[in-house]
């Protein structure tokens, strides 16, 4: 059996495989929030943080893995895993001392894990993807390298707030004494894999790209983005390795204290997009992930490390091979919610003007679908801007304007990933909306390929998983045929003699008049 770890922002989760027979023997999860109150941490961060901090205790995500390795062992027999994999929220990061270690080496399996690690931090708190208080810092590494233009060529994204980089700069600059006291940053997937392993892991392609720090070609270390970046950080950071890789056996804190057998390996730990891609099986070319949450998500695998000219798009190692993109669109549920408050509907409405209430094209009305600040296409958009006939325009008939709020959204989408060029043969629908039969197929008309929704929800514990048989020698390609299944009745088709070539044209001309 297999052991899959996933620390997502929210809570923490187990999931466990077996690769000869493809059952998922057992699940647990941590909510950090319910769970773990102590930590003051509702949403699995801490609030209050101040001119777009946002930060998470570590020691939450070390009582979460000490809890939910408890719960998982009434479940099933950990004695009988081989192998464990994980995925962390990507662009986290964890800053440790000189004593981490010595630390990790000896840890007492009749303490607990947060007790044990307190001496450790250099940083006592970990800023996560939710940050947006590194704009000076961004600017400034991309005014050394030459331009953002150039830091997007080298490692596949321009600088962003919330990758690690630019939240190492800032932290050099506003804490010299404790970045200087730092011997080893860590993302949220190495650090949970060192915690397992019981000494300093790997980054894995897949994670490292989320940096600003790796170069994607050589699948190194770029000496001149570190350099523009923070003094002597090289030192500080891991190696880089191939998520599943084996990183040694399992820490003796975690054989004595819950059973594990001393033969069980632990593999490089990935990100979250990277686990999730895997968990949908999607990591070949071809397979499209949308995923629709509060943000939604376009992520595909990639045989080359082209980057996105607009430089909206990011590029990161593939767990699979090769590369993955993903391209990430704030204006997703909290658009779809706003509109649905606006007129006062529900998501059965969304059903039926989708799919009875109006035609694709929407008699040519059409939405720029952004209901507050955009980043793909980046503009603080204040409200939708809308195009058509004069009741459309005016906010008239609820239906033309559910129905252009999605087309515009999955317009927006397919305009803002062309540059990866890739033929779209079948589009894995996930989130919660994506269980609207009628937004699954305005997606499939106006991509031109069928969509399938997967029958389980936590792609990126599954992806872990995975992994962790990947470390134990099993072909992942394998692994995705037994495990990543279609749910029952999921396919939808796009319908027959429709294109959305013209109506695509329209919404390029319209978004490029506001911008």
């Amino acid at each position: 059996m297999h052991l899959g770890i996933d620390s997502s922002t929210q809570s923490l989760s187990g999931l466990v495989i077996n690769g000869t027979t493809g059952e998922i023997v057992a699940e647990k999860s941590v909510n950090f929030g319910s769970d773990l109150p102590q930590y003051g941490s509702p949403q699995g961060f801490l609030p209050g943080g101040i001119d777009g901090e946002v930060h998470a205790n570590p020691c939450m995500w070390l009582a979460a893995l000490d809890r939910m390795l408890l719960e998982l062992g009434k479940l099933v027999d950990l004695s009988k895993i081989s192998t464990i994999g994980g995925s962390g929220q990507q662009h986290g990061s964890v800053y440790l001392n000189a004593s981490a270690s010595e630390r990790l080496a000896n840890l007492d399996p009749h303490s607990d894990l947060v007790s044990q690690m307190q001496s450790v931090w250099s940083r006592g708190t970990s800023p996560i993807w939710m940050d947006t208080s590194t704009g000076a810092q961004c600017r400034q590494i991309a005014e050394t390298m030459g331009g953002d233009a150039e830091v997007c060529a080298r490692s596949g994204s321009t600088t962003i707030e919330r990758f690690t980089g630019p939240q190492i700069r800032k932290f050099w600059q506003q804490h010299p004494e404790s970045y200087e006291s730092t011997s080893r940053i860590h993302l949220v997937s190495s650090f949970l894999c060192s915690i397992l392993a019981g000494c300093h892991a790997p980054i894995d392609f897949g994670d490292g790209a989320g940096m600003n720090l790796m170069n994607l070609a050589s699948r190194q270390w770029d000496s001149e983005l570190l350099e523009a970046t923070a003094p002597g950080l090289r030192m500080k950071l891991p190696e880089l390795s191939a998520a599943g890789s084996v990183v040694g056996a399992v820490a003796e804190y975690f054989v004595i204290k819950y059973g594990f057998s001393p033969e069980c390996r632990v593999g490089v730990f990935t990100g979250d997009n990277p686990a999730s891609l895997v968990g949908m099986g999607a990591t070949s070319p071809g397979q499209v992930v949308i995923s629709l949450g509060t943000s939604d998500t376009f992520f595909a695998g990639m045989t080359q490390a082209f980057t996105d000219p607009r430089g909206f798009g990011h590029v990161f190692g593939n767990p699979g091979g090769g590369y993955m993109c993903l391209v990430c669109f704030r204006n997703g549920s909290l658009a779809r919610e706003a509109l649905r408050d606006q007129y006062g509907l529900d998501w059965s409405a969304f059903d039926r003007a989708a799919l009875s209430q109006t035609h694709p094209g929407n008699q040519g009305n059409l939405m720029l679908p952004f209901f507050g600040p955009e980043i793909t296409p980046r503009r603080d958009f204040e409200r939708p801007v809308r195009q058509g006939s004069e009741a459309f325009v005016s906010g008239g008939n609820p239906d033309l304007q559910v129905r252009a709020l999605l087309e515009g959204q999955f317009l927006n989408m397919k305009l803002h990933t062309d540059w990866i060029g890739i033929h779209v043969d079948r589009i894995l629908l996930t989130g919660g909306a994506s269980r609207n039969d009628g937004i699954a197929q305005i997606v499939a008309d106006v991509f031109g390929a069928p969509v399938e929704r997967l029958a389980i929800a936590n792609s990126a514990a599954l992806g872990a998983a995975i992994l962790g048989a990947v470390t134990a020698g099993h072909d992942m390609n394998a692994m995705q045929s037994k495990f990543c299944h279609p749910a029952q009745d999921s396919r939808i088709e796009p319908t027959p003699g429709i294109s959305y070539d013209a109506a695509l044209s329209a919404y390029a001309e319209l978004l490029e008049r506001e911008i």
